[in-house]
């Protein structure tokens, strides 16, 4: 372990002067200089309270710097509270063994204000006793939260030292499973002497009833699902949340953990959603994470009500209601305590809670409060209902959001929502035959809710064009075309403006109506068909229920996959229930989006979130400081002016931070070049580039490159489309032919699953030519940017020694959604360097995944490649200072091929060694 000192500059005066004070980062190796570079800054940063946007290119060791600087600064901050604890406390003693009062020093700037601006009114007797009364508060809190850390730092040494505590456990487990199993083979001897008492329902249709229920104004105080656990109200620690895209991201980042010097010090868990953490293979087998969802807390449910008429003596006259063997309150204790003591991933969390018989999300939520460092999914942190069911608090903590580039589309992905007409269609159908079955065994007020939820489905079908009572299918509709509508007006022409979708959201929600309607499905043949007229409406779904009690009970259901290989959701109405809800959003924050095309089934509705920080200033705003952080951040003005300053954060408060790369200079060529062979100047404008001069002279470049560029070269186009149209008229042009003479040509997929086995043929090519050294020289990797291989994908040494971007990669602005966006940063934004901000916006997509893509070459230290820009657009000021600080200081702008082919050709001479050839 290496430790190293980092020089800050002191804001505060301390004894009347200006101070520097040295911090002793321990690292696992001697860092690059940028990285402590790095670790200084965000430590500034999280120790003034500020908002940090950091860039760190991938190769750089960004997740070590960002682990060793943010719990560096925990480690010190902790450090400091209890020493000012300890100080305040001893103080405070002191001055109450000799009866003193509290000194001005020792008050809080709240207090300091309610006594100077009451000392005219109130006496002094008053005074010293509310003074008093504070005091013995603090001691009193002080003493407490003292408490409370000696007690649970204690309960995980001793977990952590003594052995003898998991074999009491895992013994606990077995006499526990042996009760269990006595009391199975008990109840079914006493059900074989007495048979069950008649009742009008299946007992297996009873949990399909919906309970009954109470909104909000007349809900009674009944039974909490987390009674008896006192641990959920344990005060939270200053903690660091850190969050990435993906479990895979998440699982690399805990893996570096483990191998930093932290990890036998740091209380880390890890977070994440049921479908990936759930080890109740009853409950898996659904594959839909809403059904999982849904299944999981009925389960809960169903314990605590028969807990609760276990406790009050009723005797069930039908079979129990399933429970999950997992939700263990003990058992989660040992698992929370197991996954505080040693730093765990994912998966050695869940194969943990397979051993333990305990429910790994439940034990992992039990393990926020104590916990120093919280892992977890953008979803689980951004989006608010699920930050809050999760019990994660913000209040004065540090969030670090990480491969942030593309965070404000993930907030708005996440608070955007789309449903089809087929599948609004089916919904009311299946909805309706619900009701019908089971019209006499409703409560009142369920029977509101679904036919106001019958009542908004039927108004959505129609503003699509057509009629619950009909096929979506079968019949066109008259008027095509896309509508854009604010959330008022779509509302007001539907027709249900005077309906609360507020509470209809939170039906849905308590209730689970959609998880209800499921379970109907599954037992009377799966998806309902949609009548074709009312007259027929009642007798089919009686028809439907008839065949369904002709199948075999206990029959488990196949789970259907759609398009994409994903769980289809068998009851539509869940997908339906997050259009709903985003309909609840203020009126000026997003649009809804009619696209009628086709058939009714065919045709959307569209929710569209237009202002994404909205939902993230309730992060902001709560947090003691957030860092967003990336390999490729810039440009940077969009995470300012959309997230940032137009919530009201003070320009201040915002701290950019971009450091450079680990290569050294000499070891990138990145190229702008302006005009091809022919002198043709090089502008891929939508209107240009499909000529089939420019697509030759496309051709031209790339063979002339391909000649001299050893081992991979990966060649990005705007979009599959212009991929496609490209390499056919290469094909006939004879363009292909020539590339193949010197690289084998590979096409990135449009199938995630088959992008594994093009790049495994791609990179084996490369590495056979490398080592037989004959005519090939390696491969050639057409790419798609925005694609599957644009982003993740690492093409270091041979796999990617020159990366060729053909053109700008701007968005269509004539989407109905970019034009929606456009005129709202236009109207709520404040121009910038001359230009409106929904030009800036276009500019920003545009070089945000320019900058992604061309990031994929240079991975490491020792690493070097050449980066071609094909438009000589790049070389306008305002583009080049879009790129990243490590690419534009190396920049080249070459009017001519000649000089660019030149320039290429000495770098790869300069870099050729024995080893390059395969002559090594």
């Amino acid at each position: 372990m290496f430790l190293f000192p980092a020089m800050l500059d002191a804001s505060e005066e301390m004894a009347g002067k200006n101070q520097e004070s040295a911090v002793l980062f321990p690292f696992p190796y001697q860092p690059y200089s940028i990285q402590e570079n790095f670790m200084a800054e965000l430590y500034r940063v999280l120790d003034s309270g500020k908002i940090g946007i950091f860039e760190s290119p991938t190769g750089t060791g960004k997740s070590l710097s960002l682990i060793c600087g943010a719990l560096t600064w925990l480690r010190d901050f902790e450090e400091k509270k209890k020493h000012e604890e300890s100080q305040v406390l001893a103080t405070l003693n002191t001055q109450e063994n000799r009866g003193e009062k509290q000194g001005p020093a020792l008050q809080s700037p709240s207090t300091a204000v309610t006594d100077s601006q009451h000392a005219t009114v109130e006496p002094d007797w008053i005074t010293q006793f509310v003074q008093s009364k504070l005091e013995r508060d603090m001691v009193d809190r002080l003493k407490e939260e003292q408490i409370k850390r000696k007690k649970r730092e204690e309960r995980l040494e001793q977990i952590r030292h003594n052995v003898q505590l998991k074999y009491t456990c895992k013994r606990k487990r077995a006499d526990d499973d042996e009760v269990a199993h006595l009391l199975q083979l008990s109840k079914h001897m006493l059900s074989s002497e007495s048979p069950e008492m008649p009742d009008s329902l299946d007992y297996n249709e009873e949990e399909l009833i919906l309970a009954e229920y109470e909104s909000d104004e007349e809900k009674k105080k009944g039974p909490r699902l987390e009674e008896d656990m006192e641990d959920l109200e344990e005060e939270h620690v200053t903690k660091i949340y850190y969050c990435s895209r993906t479990h895979s991201q998440l699982a690399q980042f805990v893996h570096e953990v483990q191998k930093s010097p932290f990890v036998k010090d740091i209380r880390l868990v890890s977070l994440g959603s049921r479908q990936s953490l759930c080890v109740n293979e009853e409950v898996r087998r659904l594959g839909a994470m809403q059904l999982i969802n849904d299944t999981c807390m009925e389960m809960q449910k169903n314990k605590y009500e028969k807990k609760s008429e276990e406790s009050e003596g009723k005797k069930r006259q039908h079979k129990s209601r399933a429970v999950c063997p997992f939700y263990s309150y003990e058992q989660m204790q040992f698992l929370r305590d197991e996954a505080l003591v040693e730093v765990k991933d994912i998966e050695q969390l869940v194969s943990l809670g397979k051993k333990a018989k305990a429910c790994p999300y439940y034990g992992s939520r039990f393990a926020i409060p104590a916990a120093q460092l919280v892992v977890l999914p953008y979803q689980m942190l951004l989006h608010g209902s699920t930050r809050k069911a999760s019990g994660i608090k913000l209040k004065d903590q540090v969030v670090i959001i990480d491969e942030a580039h593309n965070l404000i589309d993930t907030i708005t992905c996440i608070y955007s929502s789309e449903v089809s007409g087929s599948q609004l269609c089916q919904a009311h159908s299946q909805l309706l035959q619900y009701m019908e079955r089971y019209r006499n065994h409703l409560k009142a007020k369920n029977m509101m809710y679904i036919k106001q939820i019958l009542f908004v489905l039927e108004k959505f079908v129609f503003r699509l064009g057509g009629n619950v009572n009909r096929n979506p299918n079968t019949k066109d509709i008259s008027e095509a075309g896309t509508k854009l509508q604010s959330i008022n007006d779509f509302l007001f022409e539907s027709q249900i403006d005077n309906i609360n979708l507020f509470k209809i959201q939170r039906y849905c929600a308590k209730s689970m109506i959609s998880r209800k309607l499921f379970g109907f499905l599954e037992k009377y043949g799966g998806t309902a068909v949609v009548q074709t007229n009312k007259e027929d409406q009642k007798t089919a779904g009686f028809h439907r229920f008839l065949q369904g009690l002709h199948q075999k009970t206990g029959e488990e259901t196949a789970i259907t996959l759609d398009e994409t290989g994903q769980p289809r959701m068998a009851s539509p109405l869940m997908h339906i229930e997050g259009f709903i809800s985003a309909l609840t959003n203020a009126n000026q924050d997003g649009r809804v989006i009619l696209n009628r095309q086709g058939t009714v089934g065919q045709s959307t509705l569209k929710f569209l979130l237009l202002n994404p920080a909205v939902h993230f200033a309730e992060v902001v705003k709560e947090c003691r400081s957030v860092i967003i952080a990336g390999g490729t951040m810039q440009p940077v003005s969009d995470f300012k002016e959309q997230l940032l300053l137009s919530t009201g954060v003070s320009a201040e408060r915002i701290v950019e931070f971009e450091c450079g790369h680990v290569i050294p200079p000499n070891n990138i060529l990145p190229i702008v070049l302006c005009s091809g062979p022919s002198n043709q100047q090089l502008e891929f404008t939508y209107q240009t580039r499909d000529l089939p001069h420019m697509m030759d002279e496309t051709g031209r470049i790339l063979s002339n490159l391909c000649n001299v560029v050893p081992g991979g070269v990966v060649c990005f186009f705007p979009s599959y489309e212009y991929e496609k149209k490209v390499y056919a008229h290469w094909e006939h042009t004879g363009v292909l032919a020539r590339l193949t003479m010197k690289k084998k040509i590979f096409e990135e997929p449009k199938k995630v699953n088959q992008v594994e086995q093009v790049l495994a043929e791609y990179s084996k090519c490369i590495k056979h030519c490398k080592q037989s050294g004959g005519r090939l020289t390696g491969a050639l990797l057409f790419s798609v940017v925005g694609g599957k291989m644009s982003e993740g994908i690492n093409f270091s040494d041979d796999l990617g020694r020159c990366v060729v971007m053909v053109g700008m990669p701007y968005p269509n602005v004539k989407s109905p959604e970019l034009q929606e966006k456009i005129t709202y940063l236009d109207k709520s934004m404040p121009r910038a360097d001359g230009q409106s901000p929904g030009r800036s916006l276009i500019e920003n997509l545009c070089m945000k995944a320019v900058n992604q893509s061309i990031g994929r070459a240079i991975r490491h230290q020792n690493d070097y490649a050449s980066i071609v820009l094909l438009d000589h657009r790049y070389s306008r000021p305002i583009i080049l200072n879009k790129l990243p600080q490590w690419i534009k200081t190396s920049m080249q702008i070459k009017p001519t091929f000649a000089q660019a082919f030149a320039a290429v050709r000495k770098f790869f001479q300069e870099k050729k060694s024995p080893c390059i050839t395969g002559q090594c």
